[in-house]
């Protein structure tokens, strides 16, 4: 006994067991913070998806609007077009003018200036090619109606795309959460489903998107920023029947316009006299015009913006409240290494978030080559039937050098924002809403049990500390 205290047998095998020991719980720490750190990445990526994935979904769904708002107007359009080709008004009316060109030969061939001399020989040449371009013309756009004009009454008179859009304005924010709530499924089986993995996408007024779409007053409150002026009865009382109107008739012309000149292109460089084109775009316009304000004045109008631009005095405010989602992940806490030695303080569900935002985009510098003719040249002709075919083996023109030459200008793109431009898009910006604390306190409908922390304090440049985001 008196010889133990100096005995060093087995110091070896005492300071190994103490080092394990220390090796064990620092491998459980490094373990634990590994586990975290990459348990918040993969949450990220889930969120940053989710937000960017349903923002897509709304942003397609504001561009669809757009589209259906273009493509009533061309149905309004085309149906004034094809109405004059199955009344034949305009026909009517060129045998007056063509015989008083004729009446005029014989004072003009009589001249003693020989340019008009040479007209009034020209005139009897002439006048019979008019007359037969306007009854060929007639006839080919006769047919066109008599085929087309039906389907486009009944497009009207239905009532067909408003009904889609509405169709897609009740159902879009739910495929946004469902696309949201799909992103995040999807990321929480890439690592091996440890636990499940689930998002909501939220607007920045604390509302979850699609929950506040519905009742009398759903149109103040859905999630896309947009109003059906007949639809959304109250609606009408703030001024967004007006915008409706003008836009959908001011749209409608515009496409009149294009047809008319895209074919009647041969009446206006090789059949002047008769004045043909002349009267098929007054008669048509007539036409159109009562469509919009006669048949359909208070049918058939296009959906708009919920709150117009020029009416918007806090500009930053309106873009979060209306074109600003939040997505959050959550997920159930993660298990710790080594559980009897460390703990987790946090009672919450782990969370993590993204902010997406709408907008339409600035037009960008881009480089471009010249445009072609079309083989053949430009012939005119009805809708969806605007002149012959090229000769098959033809060669297309060419413009030489100029094909290698490229030249730059800004994007044909509009700026406007309103449900007139099809360029909505969508991008991921920092979480700076107001509501940041708020949003992330509320426990999420329809998700089952959610533990939220409470955050409600915290300003939003307090959160960016603690969060990699």
């Amino acid at each position: 006994m008196r010889a133990f205290h100096r005995d060093e047998d087995g110091t070896i095998s005492l300071l190994a067991v103490f080092s394990l020991l220390l090796l064990t719980m620092l491998l459980g720490m490094v373990m634990n913070v590994g586990r975290q750190v990459d348990r918040k990445v993969r949450m990220q990526n889930a969120a940053d998806a989710a937000a960017y994935s349903s923002g897509v979904m709304l942003a397609r769904g504001m561009n669809s609007l757009a589209f259906t708002n273009h493509l009533l107007c061309d149905v309004f359009a085309l149906t004034a077009y094809m109405r004059e080709a199955r009344d034949r008004d305009s026909q009517s009316l060129t045998p007056e003018v063509l015989a008083a060109w004729e009446a005029m030969a014989p004072w003009l061939a009589a001249s003693p200036f020989p340019k008009f001399a040479a007209l009034g020989n020209a005139i009897p040449q002439k006048v019979p090619l008019e007359a037969a371009m306007v009854d060929s013309f007639s006839e080919w756009s006769a047919v066109s109606s008599a085929m087309i004009l039906p389907a486009l009454e009944e497009i009207l008179a239905q009532e067909l795309i408003p009904k889609y859009q509405r169709a897609l304005v009740q159902s879009l924010p739910q495929l946004a959460q469902m696309t949201a709530a799909e992103m995040a499924r999807q990321h929480g089986l890439l690592d091996g489903g440890r636990g499940e993995l689930r998002a909501m996408l939220w607007r920045t007024t604390l509302a979850p998107v699609g929950f506040t779409d519905d009742g009398p007053t759903g149109w103040v409150t859905r999630t896309l920023p947009v109003v059906d002026p007949m639809g959304d009865a109250p609606a009408g009382a703030v001024g967004y029947f007006s915008i409706a109107t003008r836009q959908r008739h001011d749209l409608s012309h515009q496409y009149l316009d294009a047809w008319n000149n895209e074919t009647l292109r041969a009446f206006d460089a090789e059949g002047q006299m008769s004045q043909f084109a002349n009267f098929w775009r007054g008669i048509t316009c007539g036409k159109l015009d009562h469509l919009l304000n006669v048949e359909y004045p208070n049918r058939n109008l296009l959906f708009v913006i919920r709150t117009p631009i020029e009416q918007i005095v806090d500009r930053q405010d309106h873009l979060e409240r209306e074109f600003t989602w939040l997505a959050i992940a959550y997920r159930r806490p993660l298990r710790q290494t080594l559980p009897g030695l460390y703990h987790n303080p946090l009672i919450a569900d782990d969370l993590a978030y993204a902010q997406v935002s709408l907008f339409i985009p600035r037009p960008r510098l881009v480089q471009y080559l010249p445009e072609l003719p079309p083989p053949g040249g430009l012939y005119g002709g009805v809708p969806g039937d605007s002149g012959p075919p090229p000769a098959p083996g033809a060669a297309a023109p060419s413009l030489g050098d100029q094909r290698q030459i490229w030249w730059v200008r800004w994007e044909d793109r509009s700026r406007a924002w309103d449900l007139l431009n099809q360029n909505w898009t969508v991008q991921l910006c920092p979480a700076t809403t107001a509501n940041l604390g708020e949003l992330l306190s509320t426990p999420p409908p329809g998700l089952g049990e959610v533990r939220v922390p409470n955050l409600r304090d915290f300003a939003p440049w307090e959160l960016q500390q603690v969060n990699m985001h």
